[in-house]
């Protein structure tokens, strides 16, 4: 018999979106947040760049409603633009409160109305200078202050090291969320949670590509688990790739922040000459489909290994004070940036498209939400503007708990589960067959979807894909479940829905971009795929 857990909400995901919805509903409602490794590790806490939000004077929603849209190529849903727009200050303010300390101006220096001035860096696709940011480690510092936040709570539970296997929806009623089932890391079982709503907040499915910029977690569950409950996705198609990935045989999947060519770094070919000017009129602040396609266009016309992102013409004591841990960590591999550049390769790092869902975060199947990378909102379009991506947990987090609170019975009676069965299933002594499935899927979809795409690498991905899913599907069947292979037959999911959305988008819009297809069409709408 295994072990059931009940609470109010759970929300499966420890990052900014899930942690952000956690605090609001500490309040009123029993809380469980699902953590697949240690609770800091996962995007959020390697986000480097920032979030952002109006606070300069010069500055408008207008404007960056604007911005978001123009680097969404047509895609965004305005509404959703401007409701994030209109909410990023205020949500930004509640973060602030929370402790998290953002870079200000020196000596104190205040705006017009006598408040903070926060030191503002602009990033591709902006306008104007607009990001708020701790450093070059954001992302560390938001993660950091909402757990200590979190851990002051006594109606919230963490339950670190566990992978959510699928949701459990009622018989009784149709499409009604119930809780998941949940696998603990710690001692290899299956338990279950009763949950009055339920929450995706898993972050989204890079791990799909052989090279990314995200942590090992970021393998699609929520997205997959969605899908096969009976939720729709769209956009699926549009995967950033963040232009600028350090390369290095030490590095691994070390992010070098899009603030850097804010602040002016240059990208360089091997022979030190510049090239983005070629490309965009923008040049290095174009938005990051364009950027990532120029690096990749380059590296394959001269057989390069990379491309160089140069910032040593700025003074040394500017680079180590704005990013010390992008400097700290060159000088560990024996590069000293404030003298030489960089060596820079494209990797995927952001998933635009998700589980579909509504201003409040709810999705088709009732009691259940999705907020941030795992969902869509309709924010992004055919690109993501660089930091919007944080910003939308927060805004999409707080609506959420809005809703939650005012709709949530925490009265009602828990329900005592369906028993997760694997009487007839053994452990399996051929884990080699997960570790030559994983790899194969990453290649492929590296090599057919990845930055540049044809129809033909498309279908044979779709064959490779479905021919892997077959195979993972009776391994499931026949053997306990394990972290690798709940990963793997997530990610395999996603595969196939980011190919068939690939594969029915017959244009090429921001970061989808197809040689058979190579213009973009007058009208266009989101790629919508419905499960069966």
């Amino acid at each position: 018999m295994n072990k059931q857990h009940n609470c109010d909400v759970l929300i499966i995901g420890s990052g900014a979106a899930g942690l952000t919805l956690a605090l609001h509903l500490a309040k009123n409602a029993d809380v469980i947040v699902l953590s697949k490794g240690p609770i800091n590790e996962g995007s959020t806490f390697y986000a480097q760049g920032g979030i952002a939000a109006v606070f300069d004077e010069n500055d408008s929603v207008d404007a960056h409603v604007s911005d978001t849209l123009i680097a969404g190529a047509g895609l965004c849903e305005e509404q959703a633009v401007r409701f994030t727009a209109e909410n990023a200050k205020g949500c930004l303010e509640w973060l602030i409160n929370q402790g998290v300390n953002f870079d200000q101006e020196p000596n104190q220096v205040k705006n017009d109305n006598g408040d903070i001035k926060y030191h503002l860096t602009r990033e591709g696709g902006h306008s104007h200078r607009r990001i708020l940011h701790a450093a070059d480690a954001t992302g560390q510092a938001v993660q950091e202050t909402l757990v200590s936040r979190i851990k002051q709570h006594n109606r919230i539970r963490i339950f670190e090291r566990y992978n959510a296997i699928d949701l459990i929806c009622d018989k009784n009623k149709d499409k009604a969320c119930v809780g998941a089932y949940i696998w603990n890391r710690n001692s290899e079982k299956v338990e279950s949670v009763h949950a009055k709503k339920t929450i995706l907040a898993t972050g989204g499915a890079s791990k799909v590509y052989q090279y990314t910029s995200n942590p090992d977690v970021a393998s699609g569950d929520g997205i997959a688990m969605a899908w096969r409950a009976g939720c729709r996705v769209a956009n699926m198609e549009f995967n950033q790739f963040h232009p600028t990935c350090l390369y290095h045989a030490e590095a691994g999947t070390f992010l070098l922040t899009e603030a850097l060519r804010g602040e002016g770094a240059i990208l360089r070919r091997p022979n030190g000459s510049r090239f983005m000017p070629e490309f965009d009129e923008r040049a290095e602040l174009a938005p990051r489909d364009i950027v990532a396609r120029a690096i990749d266009y380059e590296m394959k016309r001269l057989g390069a290994d990379c491309m160089y992102l140069d910032i040593s013409h700025k003074p040394a004591d500017f680079i180590k004070q704005h990013f010390p841990t992008i400097y700290q960590k060159t000088q560990s591999l024996g590069i000293d940036m404030t003298k030489h550049p960089i060596p820079v390769v494209p990797a995927a790092h952001y998933t635009c498209g998700g589980v579909m869902i509504n201003e409040q975060g709810k999705t088709d199947i009732d009691n259940l939400y999705a907020i941030g990378e795992v969902a869509y909102t309709g924010l992004h379009g055919a690109n993501r503007m660089a930091s919007n991506s944080l910003l939308e947990c927060l805004v999409y987090a707080r609506t959420a708990a809005q809703d939650i609170t005012n709709t949530i019975d925490t009265k009602k009676p828990y329900l005592k589960l369906r028993q997760w069965d694997d009487s007839l299933v053994t452990d399996s002594d051929e884990e080699v067959v997960i570790q030559h499935n994983w790899h194969e899927l990453r290649l492929f979809m590296w090599d057919y979807v990845g930055i540049v795409r044809t129809t033909k690498r498309l279908e044979r991905a779709k064959r490779r894909v479905e021919l892997l899913q077959k195979e993972i599907d009776e391994y499931y069947r026949n053997f306990r479940v394990t972290n690798n292979l709940l990963e793997l037959r997530n990610l395999a999911q996603v595969a196939e829905l980011i190919i068939n959305s690939a594969l029915e988008r017959k244009e090429s819009r921001g970061l989808h971009y197809t040689l058979d297809f190579p213009d973009m069409l007058t009208e266009t709408s989101p790629t919508i795929l419905k499960p069966r």
